[in-house]
Formats: structure tokens, sequence, C-alpha cells
């Protein structure tokens, strides 16, 4: 006869191969936070900026099926429900697609762009976001050729 702690052991095992228990524990996860959420505090405006970032890890996320983390992102970050469309986001990028990139997040994309790019040795010079924050490295140092 089995013992309990045995029982235990099998079931984890069992569980964790059928890659139930981590989705068990991100669903935990996600209802926990639902519940602390304090929805007496309202969230910031959600800016242009944040919404093409969300969207891209989210589609991320989507594609190698974090659906539960995805599922808190959009919770916790008042992103839309509803995905944005792909079309839309490649435009706001400013990215052409070709028919292999399609098949994969732009995200990915969008990393292997700057990892296989040597333009400007190899650097790309970031401006400040039009986030309404402080100041930005370009609005108070030199830019890049300095």
């Amino acid at each position: 006869m089995a013992t309990t702690s045995e029982l235990k052991c099998v079931l984890r095992d069992t569980l964790e191969s059928r890659g139930v228990l981590g989705q068990l524990k991100a669903r935990i996860r996600a209802e926990v936070f639902s519940a602390l959420d304090d929805q007496r505090e309202p969230r910031p405006p959600l800016s242009h900026e944040n919404l093409i970032i969300n969207e891209l890890i989210r589609e991320y996320l989507d594609f190698n099926k974090y659906k539960y983390t995805s599922s808190v992102l959009t919770a916790e970050s008042g992103q839309p429900e509803a995905p944005l469309d792909r079309q839309f986001l490649a435009n706001e990028l400013k990215v052409i697609e070709d028919a292999s990139s399609k098949s994969v997040p732009l995200l990915y994309g969008l990393v292997s762009h700057f990892l296989n790019s040597s333009d400007n040795r190899g650097k790309v010079f970031l401006r400040g976001s039009s986030l309404p924050t402080g100041p930005t490295a370009s609005d108070t140092g030199p830019g890049p050729d300095a």
C-alpha cells in the first residue's frame, strides 16, 4: 500500500509531465493578483507607446503559449481584451514583413533585426520616449556623434 507522501509525489510528477501543474500555478497567481488588485486606485491612461509595447509582448506570450501570463498582462495593464491587428502594429512600427516573418511574433523580427544589423558600428541610438516623464538623455546630453 502506497503512503500519502508517495501518492503526492506521483500526482505531482504526473501533473508536471502533462504540463498541468505549471498552468495551475499560473492560474492561481492570476486569481490571487485579481483578488489583491486595488480597483479603487485608477491606473494611468494607457499611452500609445505602452499599447504597442504591451501588444508586442502579448503576441510573444500567446505564441509561446504563456496564456496565463498574457491574461495577467492584459488585466494589469488595461490593454484591450481583443488583440490589436498585426498589420496595424507593423504599420505603426514602420515594419515591412515577408512571408516567413509573419509566422512568428513581430518581437522576434525586431530582435533579429537588431542582432544582425551592422549599421552605425553595430549600435543604435535610442532617443527618449514620448511619454510625459522627466528629462531624457537626448534632452540633457550629447547625441551619438559627440
